[in-house]
């Protein structure tokens, strides 16, 4: 997962010195070898185990106030002024979180600098939605500090992707908000175009299902294994799921819908994470798994790519698997709600999931 950017870039030097990877994984793994497996997954149902019924924010309308905040790393200013200008195009008004061009290192200024803006926004009563600036590296510094209180009393729509996993997994974890996983608003319209800004826009501001349908463009689109499932979609970065288990932002993936995308990941990474999930238990209780884009993913000469890699850690579940949707970090990313009921029909390509406000 890159450190500093959620778009792919070459030009950042940062980027090349410190991936999120290292930041939040100590020391590397070697590729597993063995033979590729081939499954076909039954209809399979959630059975979630709490039972507090999830949370949504009122769906925003013209006229609505919304704060733009940075939890992680620093935005590009003029990057900024782009997004800001599409979310005003809604006719909504746009603020500032105080702090949300600081900077503190690689940081978006201090964690207290960070966490204030944050819980600022969650409880302001004339906020009705937080946009991430972007993501980075830093959310998992301050989310065990979130007000997240605030959101249980007076419900916000809440968009963000990437480093923002962590803040999604506890809102649901702690909330049953649902949040959307989606473009922030450091804006670049190569990457994300008419076409994202528009979901975005039908996910926060009307409660029309959304559906999606696997771009076989993308490099998990081979990853198939046939079957329908029903549950709780739930996950984000694959990097920051794996570096929460056991934390507070640590959703509980049984009977869920699991998504994951990431970014600048060597196939042998996709190995480690995922083998991690299975070690724990997370990936024999999930009731499906849905992959978002795994983008700039290269391995050696000889080696697996990370589409031989899914197949081999995943084809064995039991469970419907659905690849090539085009959420996460490359181009044309589009936005889901996460802790929204969700059906995936692995043999027709869709992901289908209920609106994520009212």
């Amino acid at each position: 997962m890159r450190e500093f950017d959620e778009a792919p870039s070459t030009t950042d030097p940062r980027a090349a010195a410190l991936s999120r990877r290292r930041v939040l994984h100590a020391g590397a793994a070697a590729a597993a070898g063995g033979a590729m497996l081939i499954g076909t997954a039954g209809p399979a149902q959630a059975a979630p185990r709490d039972g507090r019924a999830p949370v949504r924010a009122r769906a925003l309308v013209p006229g609505d106030r919304v704060r733009v905040v940075s939890p992680g790393s620093a935005p590009d200013p003029a990057l900024m002024e782009r997004g800001t200008e599409i979310l005003r195009g809604w006719g909504l008004e746009v603020e500032l979180g105080e702090h949300v061009f600081a900077r503190y290192g690689y940081l978006a200024g201090t964690d207290a600098q960070r966490l204030a803006d944050v819980n600022a926004a969650f409880a302001d009563p004339g906020v009705r939605g937080v946009f991430a600036a972007r993501g980075g590296y830093g959310t998992q510094r301050i989310v065990d500090r979130m007000n997240v209180s605030a959101l249980r009393r007076d419900p916000k729509v809440v968009v963000g992707f990437s480093d923002i996993t962590s803040i999604h997994g506890r809102l649901w974890r702690e909330a049953r908000l649902v949040s959307f996983y989606g473009p922030m608003v450091n804006w670049t319209d190569s990457r994300t175009g008419p076409d994202s800004a528009e979901a975005l826009r039908r996910a926060v501001m009307t409660t029309a299902p959304i559906t999606i349908h696997r771009d076989p463009g993308e490099t998990a689109a081979p990853v198939m294994v046939p079957g329908k499932a029903t549950g709780r979609l739930l996950g984000g970065c694959l990097t920051l799921i794996s570096t929460s288990l056991g934390a507070a932002d640590a959703p509980d993936f049984d009977g869920a819908i699991l998504f994951f995308e990431d970014v600048d990941e060597a196939p042998y990474s996709y190995d480690r994470m995922l083998t991690e999930l299975r070690r724990v238990g997370v990936l024999g209780r999930v009731a499906g798994v849905v992959i978002g884009q795994i983008t700039n993913s290269v391995g050696g000469p000889g080696e697996w790519d990370a589409s031989a890699v899914l197949k081999d850690r995943l084809y064995d579940l039991g469970v419907p698997v659905l690849g090539g949707l085009r959420l996460g970090h490359g181009n044309g990313q589009l936005t889901v709600p996460l802790g929204a009921r969700a059906t995936i029909d692995a043999e027709a390509g869709t992901l289908t999931v209920e609106a994520g406000v009212r």
